[in-house]
């Protein structure tokens, strides 16, 4: 359906050779668009944009500083003269690194505050400044959507339980810093949108559940039973919300957040 075409549009992924990132840059590029791949890593980058189609080109963009990112708008606008889309996809899920101290250090009494203060800087203030630096060229053509990757633990509180191992002994606990990150992401997108709403740039969030990606298989089978799709999704199921939100099939929706979790929510 022609409703749904990206020919010739220019989209813009941050965080874009991370699991969820790479499906969503090959959703986009499926439906025409030319994707600028972005995050950290430059050859990793390059190299993952030669895999798609449409004169896809690789830039490093670290989304905490604002230099980095005007600098790729301006390679962006050089090469394309154009942004018509972007995804704010890129985000950290902080964990404590020393397997000797995961358990202590992830109860909220003794969460690190610098885990906190990272969280809050990559998934929020990296989101802001995306948008900040992005958005104005989208408004100045009127025309244009954002979509924001938000949780469904922005949402709902993270189930403490999945986190304990087949003899019912807690291993981590899910941190609070991405939860509040990801719920504060869906009251920026609608901010945005009534914002940017007269000038036609759109603002939308998708809220994905878990992804199954090697996973403890106990704990495979403990998420599946909660959720009423009986599965983890694949890291597949987010291309057909996001080609939606990037295209005229959604061009009169804005301030919205659909929810991708097989039902997890619902429950």
């Amino acid at each position: 359906m022609d409703i749904f075409s990206l020919d010739n549009k220019i989209a813009v992924v941050t965080g874009a050779v991370g699991l969820l990132g790479q499906e969503l840059c090959k959703a986009l590029s499926n439906q025409g668009a030319t994707v600028i791949v972005t995050d950290l890593n430059h050859s990793d980058c390059e190299e993952f944009a030669i895999t798609l189609e449409n004169d896809s080109i690789g830039i490093f963009m670290d989304i905490t500083k604002r230099d980095s990112i005007t600098k790729a708008k301006d390679r962006v606008l050089k090469d394309f003269g154009r942004i018509d889309i972007l995804v704010n996809n890129a985000a950290v899920n902080d964990m404590v690194e020393n397997p000797k101290v995961i358990l202590d250090e992830s109860k909220f009494e003794n969460y690190p505050i610098e885990l906190w203060n990272k969280s809050l800087e990559v998934n929020l203030t990296g989101t802001f400044l995306c948008s900040q630096i992005f958005g104005p060229v989208m408004a100045d053509e009127n025309s244009g959507s954002i979509i924001n990757i938000a949780s469904m633990y922005g949402i709902v509180a993270p189930n403490q339980n999945l986190y304990k191992d087949i003899d019912g002994n807690q291993k981590f606990y899910k941190p609070p810093a991405y939860s509040t990150t990801k719920g504060a992401v869906i009251s920026f997108t609608k901010y945005l949108a009534a914002y940017w709403g007269s000038r036609n740039v759109r603002v939308n969030s998708i809220t994905p559940g878990g992804i199954e990606n090697n996973q403890d298989k106990y704990f495979i089978k403990k998420y599946s039973e909660r959720t009423p799709l009986g599965k983890m999704a694949d890291k597949s199921d987010f291309a057909g919300a996001v080609v939606y939100l990037a295209s005229n099939a959604s061009k009169y929706v804005t301030g919205s957040n659909i929810i991708v979790d097989g039902g997890w929510t619902c429950w």
